[in-house]
């Protein structure tokens, strides 16, 4: 009954190409070729949709009819003698995503060689309604060609860092889809918990998915078998491929800490609750480890459709396999050069697994170390090693999918949506040669298309869409139109102002283009005796709520714009809201009582700049166990030597100092540390000292030295030493050099 209908759009086309405006048109990504004509196409409840039968473009129809309800309040006709959409298949139409969409005065038409092109038609055409609920609704007069400039467009997602619930992806999966977004990325394991249900290991998510936080708190969380089910089909009536990720041979501490036996050292584990590389990877002298993961990837295999699963290969130190005697022992049995070979020989293990299994397996640019075969998908992320990751693997006869350019756990003001927008997948990512033009060029055709990780240390249900959005809108744009350059990026910035009423009706927490959502700072008033808490909104009409009692705000609770005095001691809590979204976890500041906030402090060595100014050390705010919590004092290959001016003498009852250690990144415990008075700053007395044993297993985290005597001191100066450790790990390259001393706040009482 459709015919008609499509003719007389086909007949119509000439005419509505002969015009040129599309200042109306804010659709994201822009088409490849669109022309707006005269007239539009009014909509209301006498309009029906005309398909084809299968199964699936019947959901597709559904979709549509839902998507048409719920944003204009509009009920399509069922009958069978309504028209005015019409879904149809069309050979002519070149690509498996390639659609036309027709507008007339008479219709709607969406055309399309696969379901996949009719859906993104749907998109489309979802993208020209208007927010407004109505009873009828006019459509503006387009003619569409469209296709994307590449076929992998990806979102990952880290699951392990921080948990999130069915109901976060769902709604990702919408905001993905409506952009064009095709592929969903599941990171599913990490040290910090491992997410997916596996039958034959129950261990790995009765164990693997909890963590204890530094706190004392369980943490974790993990998705059934059934909830993959779900996800996936939701993903699939939205035109997304669901990839899963299951990390291997490193970031495995959580699946170590359920089944030890599969690691070197067969020694208990505990889940990681901090971030880093971990040394204990998965064993790859032991047969048995091989069997495990096969088994595991079995069960992931079948609850999987999408052709390819990402085995990671990322940072697999090799400390392990270098002191294990069956992995030397393999080594040598299949006359490896060294241990990067044994990661290339597990990596080749289990890409002809998968393909055993109809799998393409994808991997971190890792595995090219020690060699790859040229049938695994490199996915490109260490952007700072220059052009030679890309180039290694086109050379070696690889594709790849560009991830990292689009790292979206990157501060919003370092990767802006315009740097998003501006960056060309198929250039060298450094200046290069002009062989490396030559190379990108010729070997085109190997760029799959790119990702955009959101990996989770610093991201949690709360803050992420601040991260994805409107980042995200721009990466669409990248790889669907494959356009750069700054006249397209400013027509790109016009339509994008015209999708943020879209994202609100959806209760995005979206962030600002190219600055911080929100950032934090608090000052010690001496002359007041409290403190100033002051915040850079990168909003206007962002509200920062807060408390003084170590409760998490709500909306209720008080809140401030940019700046507010706090008169007592104890915990601060700040939670920023917009348009009634949660924007992030709570930001905490821990306020003391200090005798020396205010005053004068010198150092006999200046601390390094790249962390807090001196004044951190007295002003009655403690550091929190995050390194870069802008609290920590810092000293690189120094001693501390801090004496404080009270100004007079004083009764002193405690002196509290705290020292951090995270030893990832070389940052050791004090090898000593004392506490010396003085009333003329002349001659001193010893209070306390103490000299801390090492503790590897303290890998990250926080020590208190604390002097209480049992009878006040009297003292105008407080004087404070900490000797940099030289009894270092035997892992530590050039020994106790390259150490890092971090101290916070020096608490006198």
């Amino acid at each position: 009954m459709f015919k008609p209908l499509l003719a007389w759009c086909f007949g119509l086309s000439i005419i509505i190409a002969s015009t040129s405006t599309v200042a109306a048109i804010t659709i994201i990504p822009k088409p490849q070729q669109m022309d707006v004509g005269e007239g539009s196409y009014r909509l209301d409840a006498h309009t029906g949709i005309d398909a084809p039968k299968s199964a699936r473009v019947q959901k597709i129809v559904t979709f549509l009819r839902d998507s048409i309800h719920e944003q204009t309040g509009i009920e399509l006709s069922h009958s069978l003698h309504a028209h005015g959409i019409v879904l149809a298949f069309d050979p002519t139409v070149k690509g498996d995503e390639a659609y036309r969409l027709m507008v007339t005065p008479r219709g709607v038409v969406i055309q399309a060689s696969s379901d996949k092109g009719l859906f993104w038609g749907v998109q489309t055409l979802r993208q020209l309604l208007p927010l407004d609920h109505a009873s009828s609704i006019d459509i503006p007069a387009v003619n569409i060609k469209d296709a994307p400039a590449f076929a992998y467009r990806g979102f990952m997602l880290d699951v392990g860092r921080h948990f999130f619930p069915v109901s976060f992806i769902k709604k990702q999966l919408d905001l993905l889809s409506y952009y064009k977004i095709n592929t969903f990325h599941w990171h599913l394991t990490e040290d910090q918990g491992w997410r997916i249900q596996i039958r034959r290991y129950p261990k790995l998510t009765d164990v693997g998915a909890w963590r204890t936080e530094e706190d004392g708190s369980h943490y974790g969380g993990f998705y059934t078998q059934n909830d993959i089910r779900d996800v996936i089909d939701y993903a699939r009536e939205r035109n997304i491929m669901v990839v899963p990720e299951i990390e291997m041979p490193g970031h495995s501490t959580a699946a170590l800490a359920a089944y030890p036996e599969y690691s070197c050292t067969k020694q208990p584990l505990t889940v990681a609750h901090t971030w880093g590389v971990f040394k204990d990877i998965y064993c790859v002298g032991n047969p048995q480890t091989f069997t495990f993961l096969q088994h595991v990837l079995d069960e992931v295999i079948a609850l999987f459709p999408s052709p390819y699963v990402h085995i990671g290969g990322d940072e697999a130190p090799k400390d392990r396999w270098k002191a294990c005697e069956t992995c030397q022992a393999l080594m040598h049995e299949q006359g490896l050069k060294d241990e990067e070979g044994l990661q290339s020989y597990f990596v080749k293990h289990f890409q002809s697994y998968l393909e055993s299994k109809g799998k393409t397996m994808i991997g971190w640019d890792e595995i090219l170390e020690g060699g790859a075969d040229k049938n695994a998908i490199v996915e490109v992320w260490r952007m700072w090693l220059g052009n030679g990751v890309m180039r290694k693997a086109l050379l070696n006869g690889n594709r790849i999918i560009m991830a990292g350019p689009f790292y979206l756990d990157s501060p919003l003001d370092v990767l802006t949506v315009k740097s998003i927008y501006q960056t060309d997948i198929t250039k060298p990512a450094s200046p290069s040669t002009q062989d490396d033009d030559e190379l990108f060029a010729e070997h085109h055709a190997q760029i799959l298309g790119g990702e955009a990780p959101l990996w989770s240390e610093r991201a949690n249900p709360f803050n992420a869409e601040s991260k994805i959005y409107p980042r995200m809108l721009a990466f669409a744009e990248n790889l669907w139109t494959g356009k750069h350059d700054d006249a397209a990026y400013a027509d790109f910035e016009q339509r994008l102002q015209a999708q943020y009423p879209w994202l609100d009706t959806q209760k995005v927490a979206y962030g600002p283009e190219k600055k911080p959502v929100v950032a934090y700072a608090i000052d010690y008033d001496a002359q007041h005796g409290d403190w100033q808490l002051h915040a850079k909104r990168g909003f206007d009409d962002l509200q920062n709520h807060y408390t003084e009692d170590s409760v998490d705000p709500s909306a209720q609770s008080p809140s401030f714009d940019d700046e507010v005095d706090i008169h007592q001691a104890g915990a601060l809590k700040i939670v920023p809201y917009r348009n009634g979204l949660r924007y992030d976890n709570a930001t905490r500041f821990t306020l003391v009582h200090n005798l020396a906030s205010g005053h004068t402090i010198t150092l006999a060595q200046p601390p390094d700049t790249s962390y807090a100014p001196a004044s951190a050390l007295v002003d009655g705010v403690l550091g929190t166990s995050e390194i870069h919590d802008g609290r920590w004092v810092a000293w690189h290959d120094s001693n501390l030597d801090a004496t404080i001016d009270l100004q007079k003498d004083t009764a002193i009852h405690a002196i509290d100092v705290g020292f951090l250690q995270a030893i990832e990144s070389r940052v050791l415990l004090p090898e000593n540390v004392t506490f010396l008075a003085s009333s003329d700053g002349q001659h001193w007395t010893t209070l306390y000292t103490h000299a801390p044993a090492f503790d590897p297993t303290l890998r990250d985290g926080m020590q208190r030295f604390r002097f209480q005597p049992q009878q006040p001191v009297t003292a105008r100066y407080i004087r404070i030493e900490a000797d940099q450790r030289k009894t270092v790990p035997a892992s530590f390259s050039d020994g106790a050099k390259d150490i890092w001393l971090f101290t916070d706040e020096m608490v006198v009482q």
